[in-house]
C-alpha cells in the first residue's frame, strides 16, 4: 500500500525549519536569520529530480534569505515563503501544476502542517517532530529534521518509482568513457601522474605524455586548481625563488597553473597519441573548468578527501571519483565513502590506498591496507597511489590486489619543483609497467595444470608418471 502510494507521487512538499534545517536560528554579518543546511538533503533533491521525474517545492513560514539561496542552489521553483495558510498554497499548486492530491507528499513538523498533511496523498515528518505531527504523520522518518530526513524520504520514493535497491553495490568493473575497464580481472590500470611537474611549460607536458605512452602507461593526470581559493591569503605575497625569478607565491602558482589553452591542447595530444587523461580537481571552480573536457574519471586529492563541498560537485558530474586515502583516518575514509554512497550507493567508485610523505620510507607503506580497504568495501576497485622512491613496491601493489596504481611522473628528478625528487624517470616507468604485466601474466588463474614445458623434465626426473601423461611424456 505505503509503496504503491510513494509510485504516484510527482511532487515532494516540504516545511523548511525543522525539516530542511537543523531548526537552529544563525545570524550573518548584517543580523539577518540564516539556516543551517545538510548536504545529504541537498542530494536528496538533485536525485528526486534525475531517477524518479520527481520535483521538490518548499512552503514555509519563514523568510529567512538563505532558504531562497538554498533553493537556487538546488533549483526548486516551487518556493512559497512567509506562508500563514498552507492548505490554501497546496489547493493553488494543485491547480496551476494540473496534479491531484494524491500525486503530491508532504513534510511536516510542527502544528502549522496538520492540515496540509491531511490533504496530501501521503504525509512525513522527521523523528523529533513534534509528537501530535507524529501520530498524524502516514511515516515517521529514522532521521532528524535537518540531518537526513528529507533525503530518507527521497529515497523512499525514488525505490517506488525505480525499483532501485538503495543497498545495491557494483559487482563489475567501472568502465571509462575510453572504452577501458577498471576492477578486479582487468589489465592494471597505470597511472603516470604529470601533476605539476610540467613546471608551468606545455612542451614539458608533451614530452611527459610521450615518455608515458612509450613506457605503455594506461593514462596521464594532471592537477587542476584555482590559486585565488587553493592558496591561503595570508600566503600570497610571500616572496619566493622560482626558475622565473623571485616572484609572490601567488604569482608563482598562477605561473605553474595551466589554463584552457593548455589544457585543450593537452585534450588534442593525448587523443592523438592515444592514452587517457584527467586531473585531481582541489577546488569547486576547477571542477567547472575541467567540464569543458570529457575526461574519463576525476581524481580526489588526500588533502580533499574531508572536503564535502569538492565532492559533491564531482557526484554531480556522474563521472567516475578515484578517491585517494593519505593523512587519513578510517573514519575519514569511511566518511567520504559513505557521502559518495548517500548520493548514489551505486557511484562508480574507486579508492587508492596512499600515504602522503615524499619520497615515503618503505616502513610508512602499508601495502596490506590494500586488502584492508578490499574487505571494508567489497564491490568496489581499490588501487595504491605511492611516493616512494624504487619501484618494488609499487609492483608488490599489484600482487597484492591493487586494480590501478598511480606515481608521479618527470623528466628528471633533479628537476626543480616540489615533487620531482619524489617522481619515477621515464626509464623507471618502463620497467615499473613492464614488471606489472609480468606480474599480471604470471599471476595465472589459480588452476593447476601440467604444462607441456614441464613433460621432458617429468620424463627425466620422475620416479612413476601418472598414466595420463606416460605417451606425452
Amino acid at each position: 500500500m505505503l509503496e504503491a502510494k510513494l509510485s504516484r507521487i510527482k511532487l515532494l512538499l516540504t516545511d523548511c525549519d525543522g525539516v530542511l534545517t537543523d531548526g537552529g536560528v544563525y545570524y550573518g554579518e548584517a543580523g539577518e536569520e540564516l539556516k543551517k543546511f545538510d548536504i545529504r538533503d541537498g542530494m536528496g533533491v538533485e536525485r528526486l529530480r534525475n531517477l524518479a521525474g520527481v520535483q521538490t517545492g518548499i512552503i514555509t513560514g519563514e523568510l529567512s534569505p538563505s532558504v531562497v539561496k538554498r533553493a537556487e542552489k538546488l533549483k526548486i521553483t516551487e518556493l512559497h515563503l512567509g506562508v500563514k495558510d498552507k492548505p490554501a498554497v497546496l489547493k493553488e499548486i494543485l491547480s496551476r501544476l494540473n496534479l491531484k492530491s494524491e500525486e503530491v507528499a508532504y513534510i511536516g513538523d510542527d502544528t502549522n502542517d496538520l492540515e496540509i498533511i491531511k490533504l496530501v496523498g501521503i504525509s512525513f515528518c522527521p523523528a523529533d517532530a513534534i509528537s501530535f505531527i507524529r501520530e498524524k504523520a502516514d511515516v515517521v522518518c529514522q532521521s532528524n529534521g535537518g540531518k537526513g530526513c528529507f533525503r530518507e524520504v527521497a529515497e523512499m520514493i525514488i525505490l517506488a518509482h525505480t525499483g532501485q535497491k538503495v543497498s545495491a553495490r557494483p559487482t563489475e568493473a567501472i568502465k571509462l568513457n575510453s572504452g577501458i575497464k577498471i576492477g578486479p580481472g582487468e589489465p592494471c590500470y597505470i597511472i603516470a601522474e604529470i601533476g605539476i611537474n610540467h613546471n608551468g611549460s606545455l612542451e614539458i607536458a608533451k614530452q611527459l605524455i610521450d615518455e608515458a605512452v612509450a613506457a605503455k602507461a594506461t593514462a596521464v593526470k594532471f592537477q587542476k586548481r584555482t590559486p585565488e581559493i587553493c592558496v591561503p591569503k595570508d600566503q600570497w605575497e610571500i616572496m619566493r625563488d622560482t626558475p622565473w625569478g623571485r616572484m609572490s607565491y601567488i604569482d608563482y602558482k598562477r605561473k605553474t597553473e595551466f589554463g584552457i589553452v593548455e589544457y585543450a591542447t593537452i585534450d588534442q595530444y593525448c587523443k592523438k597519441v592515444g592514452i587517457d587523461w584527467f586531473v585531481s580537481t582541489w577546488d569547486v571552480d576547477a571542477v567547472d573548468f575541467m567540464e569543458q573536457f570529457d575526461t574519463p574519471l576525476y581524481k580526489l586529492a588526500s588533502a580533499s578527501l574531508t572536503d564535502t563541498q569538492l565532492i559533491k560537485k564531482i557526484l554531480l558530474t556522474g563521472k567516475p571519483l578515484m578517491l585517494s586515502t593519505g593523512m587519513s583516518t578510517t573514519k575519514e575514509i569511511e566518511d567520504a565513502v559513505n557521502l559518495v554512497w548517500s548520493f548514489d550507493r551505486n557511484y562508480p567508485l574507486s579508492i587508492a590506498h596512499s600515504t602522503s610523505a615524499y619520497p615515503c620510507k618503505p616502513e610508512e607503506l602499508n601495502l596490506r591496507m590494500i586488502q584492508t580497504l578490499a574487505a571494508k568495501f567489497p564491490g568496489v576497485p581499490i588501487g595504491y597511489s605511492g611516493h616512494e622512491t624504487g619501484l618494488a613496491t609499487t609492483v608488490a601493489a599489484v600482487a597484492m590486489g591493487a586494480t590501478f596504481v598511480e606515481r608521479h611522473f618527470t623528466l628528471d628528478r633533479a628537476m626543480w619543483g616540489s615533487d620531482h625528487a619524489a617522481s619515477v624517470e621515464p626509464q623507471g616507468f618502463q620497467r615499473l609497467v613492464r614488471d606489472i604485466r609480468d606480474v599480471e601474466t604470471a599471476s595465472g588463474d589459480g588452476v593447476k595444470r601440467v604444462y607441456e614445458s614441464e613433460l621432458g623434465p617429468m620424463k627425466r626426473l620422475r620416479v612413476n608418471i601418472s598414466d595420463e601423461y606416460k605417451t606425452k611424456a
